[in-house]
């Protein structure tokens, strides 16, 4: 049985190479080995590293590795060949099925490049002076555990998500990851070792190397710094990973072998795009329609476009009138968090006479609210998180994250909860779709002034308190910092739920009024 299934899957390992996309897989596989002799070569100059400073490296390079192989296969939807259903019609043995899987997948290109990276690790192991058994040993555990987290990773994909992923989800994944992965990267990237380990990071490693995340690492190179207790914790809980990683994927095996889900009547919903990922009430729908829109009208495309180019640019000016670099860079997160929120303060004239589905559906008001800030958060919350760490990078002082993220999340929320309110009190003509959207129609009263700017005005003014104790954190030390946070956090909310819940009563009194704004604007 091992025999036949190790056969199969060298078979489709390098039967994929023969297929109408050998191309693509080949650009892949090249993309892979070089990735991987660029790691292995950053891991063989560890060896001239002082050896905390190896530890620290390598602690968290292999619990990166390991949550990436965990999140890898749920996060990308791949079609897991080694699906143990796929060999429950051949009266396979439950039993023997959990170690043959596990075997069959060391021959895949990422698991010989875990295993290139995992040997690099322990050669400059031993020449730090680990002893070379535990080093295998323990270099041997550090591979078996990741190769069990990905096959475990993949079984929770066949059982909780659709096998066929849609681009939708796979992009609400990827912007999850990129919001968590980017500034943890920028960080890191930040900090200076000077020959030794940042406070920070030696606190961090010491925890992971004591956790199931990256035991196997820590045990080798604190053996090699002569902490025999530390590395005999960080051994004891490797084992035990492992032991506890077998049980869990021998269950999982045993699960998606023996059982069969009970069916349930639904109706198809492949190929609704948005409409089949979000939920199926008024919330949903709206929220997906909004969708639609915005990634494909050039309207609010230019909209998304401009307002990070404009955080930008107004750091130009300041450093002009002599404003200190360091205080101009923290200017564009919260420029950017107000325009994102301030966006919506149109939406019902850009709907146009779309607005009918929702009048003549008896859609309430806070539904409507709500769904339409969906696209505007998609994009603002992973923008606001690369501009965030970019500029506290450019300033060097990290403390500042707290009350920066508490003044941009008062502004965004504030302007977003203002917005709901204005654009169906105050809309104003705009470009129709098709139209050039730097096009201006003619506005035949005064609104078209007094809406935007009560939006943006009144996202400022709420936020006074929150942009004075950033400003008292800036002068004074981190001391507000974390009143500047939940100050900024709390605001931002309350002013969002009332502006959803006064806008959304608004809507449903002004139906017959917006309905013949958008046909005659």
């Amino acid at each position: 049985m091992a025999a036949h299934v190790l056969r199969l899957r060298v078979a489709l390992l390098f039967g994929a190479l023969r297929s109408d996309r050998r191309v693509r897989m080949l650009v892949m596989l090249a993309a892979v080995v070089a990735v991987t002799v660029i790691v292995c070569l950053a891991i063989f100059s560890l060896a001239d590293a002082p050896v905390p400073v190896a530890r620290a490296v390598t602690v968290l390079g292999g619990a990166a590795l390991l949550v990436g192989f965990l999140v890898g296969p749920i996060l990308v939807g791949a079609v897991d060949q080694l699906d143990p259903r796929r060999f429950a019609v051949f009266g396979v043995d439950e039993r023997q099925m959990p170690w043959v899987l596990t075997l069959a997948a060391f021959v895949s290109v990422p698991s010989l490049a875990l295993l290139a990276v995992y040997i690099s690790v322990c050669i400059v192991a031993v020449q730090a002076g680990t002893p070379w058994p535990l080093a295998i040993l323990m270099t041997l555990l550090g591979v078996v555990t990741t190769v069990l987290v990905s096959r475990i990773g993949m079984a929770v994909n066949a059982l909780l998500l659709p096998e066929r992923r849609s681009r939708e989800l796979t992009a609400l994944f990827a912007l999850a990851l990129l919001v968590i992965a980017f500034p943890v990267a920028v960080f890191l990237g930040s900090l200076r070792w000077d020959g030794l380990v940042p406070d920070s990071l030696a606190t961090l490693s010491t925890v992971l190397g004591f956790s199931p995340f990256a035991a196997a690492p820590a045990f080798l190179f604190s053996s090699a710094a002569g902490g025999t207790a530390s590395a005999w914790v960080s051994g004891i809980v490797a084992v035990l990973t492992v032991g506890l990683l077998w049980v869990a994927w021998s269950w999982l095996v045993r699960r998606l072998l023996t059982t069969t889900e009970r069916p349930v009547t639904s109706r198809e919903r492949t190929g609704l795009g948005w409409f089949g990922l979000l939920p199926s009430n008024a919330f949903g729908a709206i929220a997906a329609r909004s969708l639609v829109y915005w990634l494909r009208d050039r309207r609010y495309i230019m909209n998304i476009i401009v307002v990070p180019v404009a955080g930008v640019l107004t750091v130009l000016p300041l450093i002009v009138a002599g404003v200190p670099v360091e205080v101009a860079a923290l200017v564009p997160v919260p420029v950017m968090a107000l325009f994102f929120g301030w966006l919506p303060h149109n939406d019902v004239a850009y709907d146009s006479t779309a607005l009918w589905t929702h009048v003549a559906s008896g859609v309430r008001g806070l539904p409507d609210r709500l769904g339409r800030l969906v696209p505007v958060l998609l994009v603002a919350v992973p923008v606001l998180a690369i501009a965030t760490p970019l500029s506290l990078l450019f300033i060097g002082d990290w403390s500042l994250l707290l009350p920066l993220g508490g003044l941009a999340a008062s502004l965004l929320f504030s302007a977003l909860g203002i917005s709901s309110i204005v654009s169906v009190v105050a809309p104003y003509a705009v470009s129709r779709p098709g139209d050039s959207p730097f096009q201006q129609p003619q506005r035949p009263s005064s609104r078209g002034t007094c809406g935007p700017a009560a939006a943006f005005l009144g996202a400022i003014v709420v936020s006074i308190p929150t942009a004075w104790l950033f400003a008292a954190t800036v002068l004074e030390g981190s001391a507000y910092a974390p009143a500047t946070f939940w100050v900024g956090l709390l605001v931002g909310l309350t002013v969002l739920a009332a502006g959803a819940v006064i806008g959304g009563r608004i809507f449903e009194r002004s139906g017959e009024r917006l309905m013949e704004f958008v046909e005659t604007a």
